[in-house]
């Protein structure tokens, strides 16, 4: 299993721009084959930074999904927003407790 982190930082007028792109593609980039989680986070204490967090199957899984039209057409929306180089990392899941 692949965890992708991906931490954003917007423009303030582009809040929620970003908020409505991703509500309104959310579900599709959930049901992306091989992607088991997508959890969207914002910092109490920097309104303009986000982190997606996602599960995905393997690595074939999530580079299928960075290579679809989907994507292809949501990020460049979602960079345009940007005042900061996005940070993103790629995980293995060791543990998890529930």
């Amino acid at each position: 299993m692949i965890v992708r982190i991906v931490k954003m930082h917007f423009r303030d007028d582009a809040i929620e721009e970003f908020k409505a792109l991703f509500e309104d593609h959310k579900i599709h980039i959930r049901k992306q084959p091989g992607c088991e989680l997508l959890e969207l986070y914002q910092e109490k204490h920097d309104p303009a930074a986000f982190y997606t967090y996602s599960y995905w199957k393997d690595e074939d899984s999530l580079n299928n999904y960075r290579h679809s039209a989907l994507f292809s057409k949501v990020w460049p929306a979602t960079k345009a927003l940007f005042d900061q180089k996005p940070e993103a990392t790629s995980l293995t899941k060791i543990h998890s407790l529930l």
